[in-house]
């Protein structure tokens, strides 16, 4: 749900943010969760009552002159011909970096589109899982959705993203390297990668693909096995889908795989807690005024079975939620290692004219009222991955401890 009130419209959200990196689909942004929220346009504008020198947005008038003064150099001297948009657009962006937060950014029309398109789970791209470390800035390949033109190409987890149509995408915001990536189904974009220091060039055809966001099985000892990558908008329906064929099928225990998933929205991930929660608190958010909301299951369902839940490094935001409510209320069991600890929100602000910011806003916290950011979520139990053996040894840990509840 969104409001327009006095021209501001305001999105809240929660960005995915993943040891160091920040995790997305090319063309799947997990970024959004809706609520509508309105503040008035004098908050979104800045009030221009201007008696002292100063915006009440913070721009100086000295600042205002500065800027004046670089222009006119470079209308003076500049050798190449200028886009006034780009320039403008590089000072909306430079405002949203100066605040040294890597998720706050700000967003063009272009980018602002792709990225509300993205939440969807529907999109037109290559289908390639990407990340962004977050201190060096280099993108890199987490895995290449089955039957998406990536995963033709050769796109293998490690190549390292050097350029997207000639365009050189280190250092650059995650959101805009996917949206570089994006375009109209059937159109072509050249990928340069680095892998194993050999530089590479991928041309794909873009293709229309459905982020297949929630994969699930039928175990031994009917040990349901649900793993879920990403909370998008389809991913609800998904998820129960597997919960109700599984059910079907006889499931008397269950395991929540949410190792590398990097979050998404808020919206989808308190819909599915509601299917394995008791009546009660799921999550709450505070501002820096103390302002609190709250997400809350009902009565109408529980999953009451055994339950286990993977999370490792990798398990950031939403996923933090998941596993951390899960953790409070005592209703199933963490296995794996420490998660990321992304404990803060974004909210997506629409500008007017079609670009938009994504803010930093607020912190949240368990139903305990834990806030785990820069912390993570501690396992129950404590499985390292072994890198050096084929076998899934956190799973393996994980079939164990439901095969002992449930008695066999």
């Amino acid at each position: 749900m969104d409001e327009k009130k006095n021209g501001g419209k305001f999105l809240k959200g929660f960005l995915a943010g993943i040891a160091g990196t920040l995790v997305v689909c090319i063309v799947a942004v997990s970024v959004l969760s809706f609520n509508g929220y309105s503040l008035t346009q004098q908050t979104v504008t800045g009030d221009r009552n201007n008696t002292n020198g100063t915006l009440k947005t913070g721009l100086t008038a000295d600042m205002l002159k500065k800027m004046t003064y670089i222009n006119s150099i470079v209308d003076k001297y500049y050798l190449f011909d200028k886009s006034e948009e780009d320039v403008a657009n590089g000072i909306y962006a430079g405002m949203m970096a100066g605040l040294g937060d890597p998720y706050s950014v700000y967003y063009t029309e272009d980018q602002y589109n792709s990225l509300m398109e993205s939440s969807s789970g529907v999109f037109c791209g290559i289908g390639v899982v990407v990340q962004a470390n977050v201190t060096t800035g280099i993108i890199s390949v987490v895995r290449a959705m089955p039957g998406t033109p990536g995963e033709e190409a050769g796109f293998i987890s490690g190549d390292i993203i050097y350029a997207v149509d000639g365009t050189e995408v280190t250092g650059m915001d995650l959101s805009n390297v996917v949206a570089l990536i994006k375009g109209e189904e059937g159109t072509e974009v050249t990928v340069t990668i680095y892998r194993d220091n050999e530089k590479m060039d991928f041309t794909l055809k873009r293709a229309k693909i459905e982020v297949p966001t929630v994969e699930y099985k039928m175990m031994d000892n009917n040990i349901g096995y649900i793993q879920v990558t990403e909370f998008d908008d389809i991913t609800v329906e998904q998820y129960k889908t597997a919960l109700e064929d599984l059910t079907n099928q006889g499931m008397e225990g269950l395991i929540v795989d949410l190792r590398d998933n990097p979050g998404g929205l808020l919206s989808s991930v308190c819909s599915m807690l509601d299917e394995m929660l008791p009546e009660g608190l799921i999550v709450y958010t505070e501002d820096k005024d103390g302002n609190r909301e709250e997400e809350k299951s009902d009565a109408e369902h529980q999953f009451t079975k055994p339950l286990a839940v993977l999370i490792n490094g990798n398990s950031a935001s939403a996923s933090e939620i998941y596993a951390g409510a899960i953790k409070d209320y005592g209703t199933g069991t963490l296995i794996g290692t420490q998660s990321f600890g992304k404990g803060i929100v974004q909210r997506i602000i629409e500008l007017g004219d079609g670009s938009a910011i994504k803010l930093t806003i607020s912190n949240y916290f368990t139903p305990k009222g834990n806030n785990i950011h820069k912390i993570g979520i501690t396992p129950d139990i404590v499985v390292e991955a072994n890198a050096d053996t084929p076998e899934d040894e956190q799973l393996d840990k994980a079939v164990e401890v439901i095969t002992e509840k449930l008695g066999k």
